[in-house]
């Protein structure tokens, strides 16, 4: 199923410049939408973003990698008690043996993590109807990672996909080239009407050539197909697998407007429909089964996941996931 957005229009599409600088204090994201390379409205929301993430999730790391998700190196860190979710060979037998219940060794990274972000910014991520657009939450979301993951040698590369094309940003350290990653990421072109996501394409370009062992993010609506079950299941057998959920409220269930014409911008189909009580539970009943049926493919891939809203504070959201993170919670927990 892939979400259709209303016609006339884009909801959730803000100025970038002043009214975007208070958005982002208050919880949302600036819109990149309208921006370019040479953009200073651009310029001034992606510092104002990098301040943001700055000023909520400093403090919340330090030292180790532990605490975003666990850290490959062979260092061992503390032992705690098994939840359903945790990846199984991180199983501490010994203790389970002396305590007769099921343990896991948590890790802590000893060398530097390369980090690689794939992030699909397909035509279903180009709407909003709340405080900003799900493109602007991906984008939030890769300055989230890049400010955790970054600092004492780490490097982060990402791979952006539209459905129309592939963009590689390399693998390197520094604040100079995270800024370059977020403007790439911000300003990667929109796919044309009725091109459908390449999520799976993006994906792909993580596994080959082959990357040395670390940590991959995947940014997503997670809507549509499944397809991408399969090549996640091969990143995940050897890296740590983080899933990032980027969700409007009308991903989830429809708002009762009467008569409505809704636009799939991923096959270019419009169509008119009545929003009657059977049509609202019918929606909002298939939404809830996929969003579980994607729920038990990332348990499965032992990928926990963190869902970030338009209507809600996408960083007070991130500070959560990783307090839970680092206090043990379940490796499959959703933030909500």
């Amino acid at each position: 199923m892939t979400m259709a957005s209303p016609t006339g229009g884009r909801p959730g599409d803000p100025v970038l410049g002043a009214p975007a600088v208070q958005q982002s204090l208050r919880g949302a994201p600036p819109s990149f939408a309208s921006g370019s390379l040479e953009d200073p409205r651009l310029s001034a929301a992606l510092r104002t973003l990098e301040l943001t993430v700055r000023r909520r999730l400093d403090g919340v790391l330090h030292g180790d990698h532990l605490g975003l998700i666990p850290g490959p190196g062979s260092e061992p860190g503390d032992a705690r008690e098994y939840q359903p979710g945790d990846d199984v060979r991180q199983m501490d037998w010994s203790v389970t043996a002396r305590t007769t219940h099921p343990h896991v060794r948590q890790s802590v990274a000893d060398r530097e993590l390369e980090t690689w972000m794939a992030i699909d910014l397909s035509a279903s991520l180009d709407f909003g109807t709340a405080g900003c657009e799900k493109r602007d939450l991906a984008v939030a979301a890769t300055s989230a990672i890049a400010h955790l993951t970054s600092g004492g040698g780490n490097r982060i590369g990402a791979v952006v996909a539209t459905g129309e094309r592939v963009v590689r940003v390399p693998a390197r350290g520094g604040r100079a080239h995270i800024q370059s990653l977020l403007r790439t990421v911000a300003t990667t072109p929109h796919a044309p009407d009725g091109t459908r996501g390449d999520f799976v394409g993006a994906i792909d370009a993580l596994r080959r050539p082959e990357r040395r062992r670390g940590m991959v993010v995947v940014v997503s609506d997670f809507l549509g197909p499944t397809d991408w079950e399969r090549p996640l299941r091969a990143l995940a057998a050897r890296h740590d697998v983080l899933a990032v959920e980027v969700v409007d409220p009308r991903d989830l269930e429809l708002p009762d407007v009467g008569d409505v014409v809704l636009h799939d911008p991923e096959t270019g189909r419009t169509r008119e429909f009545s929003t009657t009580p059977r049509l609202r539970e019918d929606f909002a009943a298939a939404a809830a089964a996929h969003r579980a049926n994607v729920e038990k493919i990332l348990r499965g891939c032992s990928a926990p996941r963190l869902t970030l809203r338009t209507d809600g504070d996408w960083i007070a959201d991130v500070v959560r996931f990783v307090s839970r993170r680092r206090h043990g919670a379940s490796m499959g927990a959703s933030t909500r």
